[in-house]
């Protein structure tokens, strides 16, 4: 998950390479993401297939932004590592 500086948005994706993703969304190569630059990396999880990352894109894509803002701070985040 990424988080717009300018408004607060949460951005849920999956790729194999956050670094490059993050840099294309702060490079306004989306449209959705280039109104809203610049973008800091808040969440990352990892998992061992593809489909597995597409199943939980899915479900964070439907949560709601207090469940998000809680889970950016748990263990799960590789980023609080």
């Amino acid at each position: 998950m990424i988080e717009s500086q300018v408004d607060g948005t949460i951005y849920k994706g999956s790729t194999s390479d956050y670094s490059k993703r993050l840099e294309e969304h702060n490079s306004g190569r989306s449209r959705y993401t280039s109104r809203k630059m610049p973008w800091v990396l808040v969440y990352v999880e990892k998992f061992q297939t593809k489909n597995e990352a597409l199943v939980r894109e899915r479900q964070l894509k439907r949560a709601n932004p207090k469940y998000l803002r809680w889970l950016i701070s748990q263990p799960t985040n590789l980023l609080n590592r």
